[in-house]
């Protein structure tokens, strides 16, 4: 199904205050603070964004889940997809990406959450919900401490309602090893123009 061209009224980017870094020094420093849990130096391409999204279905997507949004590069993209009633949760570890996100993006659709992917559940309980549609990660698997891999994949697949995916993009195949005990529907392609190339993998929930 294609994009949305309507934007929710409500979508709004605030200008970057005084202080505040810019999306290329905050995804830097983040690397460098946290590179097991950035993965990459740099952002994901635009390419790889639509190719990632292009499957979502927008029309009953009510709920979108992101697990390490860093500065946002995709959030952006999914609040200009999504209805004007659903709402797109962030979760990220690292408070300053948080704050980051708080200051520089305002829509009553979405929210920037400070904790563990591993506690989706938890979180989607404590915005309202009781599930979510889709939800998307650009999180190293294989590079985080031990457990923090199966339990995050264990996790995500109880938050999923039926019908829903977990739409994963990484730069190591091992993804999948976290990815086979929970979900037989797995889609895969590759998206070379991005730095580095990443695999990208879309878990249907049966």
């Amino acid at each position: 199904m294609p994009p949305s061209t309507t934007a929710a009224p409500s979508r709004r980017d605030r200008t970057r205050p005084s202080g505040v870094p810019s999306p290329w020094q905050m995804f830097f420093q983040g690397f460098l603070k946290h590179p097991v849990m950035v993965g990459s130096i740099i952002p994901s391409s635009d390419r790889l964004i639509r190719k990632m999204l292009g499957p979502v279905d927008w029309a009953n997507c009510k709920l979108f889940v992101e697990y390490g949004p860093g500065v946002g590069t995709f959030c952006r993209p999914i609040l200009d997809r999504m209805a004007p009633d659903a709402t797109l949760i962030a979760i990220d570890t690292n408070p300053d990406f948080i704050r980051y996100l708080r200051h520089t993006i305002t829509d009553t659709r979405f929210a920037a959450v400070h904790g563990s992917a591993a506690d989706v559940g938890q979180i989607i309980a404590d915005h309202g919900h009781a599930h979510a549609d889709y939800i998307l990660s650009g999180l190293p698997f294989s590079t985080l401490p031990p457990g923090v891999g199966p339990a995050i994949a264990t996790a995500t697949s109880a938050a999923l309602r039926p019908g829903g995916a977990f739409l994963v993009y990484q730069f190591s195949p091992k993804v999948k090893d976290f990815l086979d005990p929970h979900w037989s529907n797995i889609d895969h392609d590759m998206e070379w123009w991005n730095v580095p190339p990443a695999q990208l993998y879309w878990a249907w929930q049966g």
